[in-house]
């Protein structure tokens, strides 16, 4: 199996009548899932998401993709095919709009609808085209037919790629579900067709390829759920994903039968229902849901309360409940239902939400000791299965972390695929596939790119390693004046901490080692103040680690008179 090496360089000049494709995210990752096509000279992206922050990034509120190496190439971008309406998938397409607002977005109406909805706050109107299972368009030079695949949301597709160089197919996200909610499976017919047409490079979803055997259908939920309401005494709040319809759909089934009323809190769960509703993906009985408002006027065995944050995101609903931080106040003998799995990386989060929300005296139903949430990416039974349907030439397993990507690409070389043509590449690696053979040829920038309020990508590594050390360490500033002739000091050294754990007292003792340090640099006629102010944090440094095993940030501050 072909896998990246840390010594690859920028790719060569891509061969005549090749295909190329960059991954820029979702490959050594859950989220973030964008990949760029090229063929001709144009491009195509199929999915433009988000990642979103973990503990060590402080202040982050989403990861994007690194657009770098496709800046200076929009005007050759003929389209962005969106597969499917999670974050992690269009979350990243505003940021994308906002270098160049022209550029189409293809995907099905619900997918649509949702970024359409995204991008109003954005103030951006995008050029769009709708289009079903089924129907093939082409896009500049590339000819692309979408095909129906089942997930955890309606309307998802994958997307066929013909090229004079070759078919690609991407499948974005998928699974095998045989009784889904909406009776929309995936077309294995469709893509027997293709197989035996040829799929030149399969880039697949390898997010459970480690998990043997078939994901279970949706609607076995439905029975826990129905018991869950049925011992609840009192309220019930249930958190998911805001775009997780079926879900959702199971959640107002149960409350229905109840004779409870749902109440959306949040505001990207209240947007997205309300266009699933509007669409007809989600049926809702008359009088069933109503405004949060109301539920002072409904007795609490009566109430059902569908929020964000079943990933312990700290500003959603759920962990802000949890905090006591949230008009909503969780209290003895609440029931609340986490209806989701957990994102690698977010489990320390949410058992901080579970363990708050049971210190006020809920009931907290989740995948861990009830069965409320089934996956929406295919097992490796179903990648098996799959994979001998299509018969593809070359593999490219895609949306995983490593350890997924390489369990992926072994099940496709069990089914046949050549393990030299089972490419495991990672985020900015460029593959190229000329004469039906797909390698490995380069790699290109593809970091992270970090939004922190407003700003877009200003927040950088360095920075955050600031915040960490803030954060974990403290930070210690030390403040003197010195005689901009000779060096030498005419006032303080003051000293101040916050946050390092250090008595305001015990700094006496390293304020000698700064003027010994301070006075031998200027005997030696050092004056100039980025000189002083290495010296005066060095000494500190030194003190601080030598004394209390610890190093906060140190900013001292040298004025000259």
């Amino acid at each position: 199996m072909s896998h990246p090496h840390p010594e690859l360089g920028p790719p060569p000049k891509l061969p005549e009548g090749g295909l190329r494709v960059i991954p820029l995210g979702g490959l050594g990752e859950i989220g973030r899932n964008m990949t760029v096509f090229e063929y001709g000279g144009r491009l195509l992206i199929v999915d433009c998401g988000v990642l979103f922050p973990e503990e060590e990034q402080p202040g982050v509120d989403l990861i994007l993709p690194d657009f770098t190496c496709i800046r200076d190439r929009l005007d050759d971008i003929d389209g962005i095919v969106l597969t499917h309406g999670h974050e992690d998938h269009i979350g990243g397409v505003p940021f994308l709009l906002r270098e160049k607002s022209d550029i189409p977005l293809i995907g099905s109406k619900l997918t649509l609808a949702l970024i359409e909805a995204k991008l109003q706050e954005h103030r951006i109107r995008p050029y769009t085209l709708e289009v079903e299972e089924g129907q093939r368009e082409r896009i500049g030079p590339f000819d692309c037919e979408f095909v129906a695949v089942n997930h955890s949301i309606p309307d998802a597709l994958a997307v066929a790629i013909r090229t004079p160089a070759g078919m690609a197919v991407h499948t974005g996200d998928f699974k095998m579900d045989q009784l889904p909610l909406d009776g929309r499976l995936t077309d294995l017919p469709a893509f027997a067709k293709l197989g035996e047409e040829g799929i030149d490079l399969l880039l697949s979803d390898s997010t459970n390829a480690e998990v043997p055997g078939f994901v279970p259908p949706e609607r076995d939920i439905s029975g826990v759920l129905r018991q869950v309401f049925a011992d609840a005494q009192r309220r019930i709040i249930v958190a998911s994903f805001a775009s997780h319809v079926h879900r959702i759909q199971q959640i107002l089934d149960a409350a229905h039968e109840y004779g409870r009323r749902v109440a959306f809190v949040g505001r990207s769960m209240v947007r997205n229902m309300g266009i699933a509703r509007d669409l007809g993906y989600l049926r809702v009985p008359a009088g069933l849901v109503v405004d949060v408002k109301t539920l002072d006027d409904l007795p609490d065995d009566e109430i059902v309360l569908v929020c964000t944050g079943s990933q312990g995101e700290p500003m959603a609903a759920l962990s802000r409940m949890a905090n006591r931080d949230h008009q909503i106040r969780i209290v003895q003998g609440d029931t609340v239902i986490l209806a989701s799995s957990l994102i690698p990386g977010n489990e320390n989060a949410v058992y901080r939400v579970i363990n708050g929300l049971s210190r006020w005296g809920a009931n907290v139903v989740h995948k861990g000791n009830a069965k409320v949430h089934v996956s929406g990416h295919a097992s490796a039974g179903e990648l098996l299965y799959f994979y001998n349907i299509c018969k593809p030439r070359n593999l490219m397993p895609v949306h995983g972390e490593w350890r997924h990507l390489r369990a992926n690409a072994e099940l496709g070389a069990l089914t046949g695929v050549p393990k030299n043509r089972c490419v495991i590449a990672e985020d900015g690696v460029v593959v190229d596939m000329v004469d039906g053979v797909a390698k490995i040829v380069g790699k290109v920038q593809a970091g992270y790119v970090y939004v922190d309020g407003l700003s877009v990508g200003d927040v950088t590594e360095s920075s955050l390693k600031d915040r960490r050390i803030l954060g974990e360490e403290g930070i210690i500033s030390v403040f003197v004046v010195v005689d901009s002739t000779t060096g030498k000091i005419v006032g303080g050294p003051h000293i101040q901490a916050r946050g390092s754990g250090i008595e305001d007292a015990a700094f006496s003792a390293v304020i000698p080692k700064i003027e010994e340090s301070l006075a031998k640099s200027a005997s030696d006629g050092v004056a100039e103040p980025h000189q002083i102010q290495q010296l005066v944090r060095r000494s500190v440094g030194k003190w601080v680690s030598d004394s209390y095993r610890r190093r906060p940030m140190i900013l001292p501050v040298v004025v000259e008179v």
